[in-house]
């Protein structure tokens, strides 16, 4: 059986309260795996436990209960984080120093050879953009080029697996499309991405399983496919068909759309679409068009933070 990049075990954090504060409970009982070369999706509003489940992850903080294993070794183990990139949500960069400077200063806490540092860096400036920045000071550069610049130094190991804490927020459009196009081609070469969001149409377009949490506690875990795709609220059909045979179709005069001898309507299951097809094409007409109309992500998490 192969090692799993990321097993997280009954993980509870409790933020101890101070003088006549109360303790906040953050995370409880978290159960999760990660499969290797998977983008995986940890979506949820501010607040859910998601940054504080990243911090335990990479060992910034310590779990009150609980373990987490990383390729097998538990993440107490400094071997277990040679194999890690962690890109914090809020990336605090030496303003002070060139892009290139820092990233040659991070590989050198690394202590990478210096001979390859070189062309290592410039291939990584290139990877996430910043060529015409690369030489600026930090203090100078925008909100996304923090990003791409601390996407940089999060690869600087050449990690097998990737941990981002909300790695678009605060991105424009343009931005926020750069670094999905990043994380599709990091997938294509292998790596494993863990990364949160609380923008559920960038999981949306990317992530191959999503982890939905809410206030510290999981409330499912499933293939997007599964979530989305297969979860089907209405079909769109559009069809051509004699006006004087649209009386033998069974379907309510008042539901249907006309535009000449085209008509559309919305029927709201498949077997209703396979019915109002057999009837179309037995009455030699000719169907135009079926589009599938699905709940959102974002709707889809609406609906299950009602259940709970």
């Amino acid at each position: 059986m192969a090692i799993k990049p990321i097993v997280i075990e009954n993980l509870t954090k409790v933020y101890k309260g101070g003088l006549e504060a109360k303790d906040v409970l953050a995370l409880k009982d978290l159960n999760c795996t990660i499969e290797e070369g998977e983008v995986f999706a940890f979506i949820g509003p501010n607040g859910a436990g998601k940054t504080t489940t990243i911090k335990l992850i990479t060992r910034l903080i310590f779990p009150t209960k609980g373990k987490i294993f990383i390729f097998g070794q538990e993440n107490t183990s400094h071997l277990s984080m040679k194999r890690v990139g962690y890109l914090p949500e809020h990336p605090n960069i030496y303003g002070y120093l060139k892009g290139r400077e820092f990233l040659h200063f991070v590989a050198r806490l690394f202590k990478q050879d210096s001979k390859e540092q070189k062309s290592k860096i410039s291939a990584l400036i290139d990877l996430v953009g910043l060529d015409d920045n690369a030489d600026k000071l930090i203090k100078k550069y925008s909100r996304g080029m923090v990003q791409r610049l601390a996407l940089a130094q999060a690869l600087i190991n050449d990690p097998d697996i990737l941990i981002l804490d909300e790695p678009m927020s605060g991105l424009d459009p343009v931005g926020r499309r750069d670094f999905r196009n990043l994380i599709m081609r990091l997938k294509k070469e292998g790596k494993t991405i863990f990364f949160s969001s609380h923008i559920l149409s960038d999981a949306e377009m990317i992530a191959d399983r999503v982890a939905m949490i809410n206030k510290g506690q999981l409330i499912k875990t499933d293939m997007l496919d599964e979530i989305i795709y297969k979860q089907t609220s209405s079909v769109e059909l559009t069809f051509s068909l004699a006006s004087d045979k649209l009386s033998e179709i069974h379907i309510n005069q008042d539901e249907i759309i006309k535009n000449g001898d085209t008509f559309l309507v919305t029927v709201s299951n498949k077997q209703e679409v396979k019915e109002l097809v057999t009837r179309v094409i037995n009455l030699k007409g000719e169907i135009v068009s079926i589009i599938p109309h699905r709940d959102r992500l974002e709707d889809i998490f609406i609906k299950e933070l009602g259940r709970e």
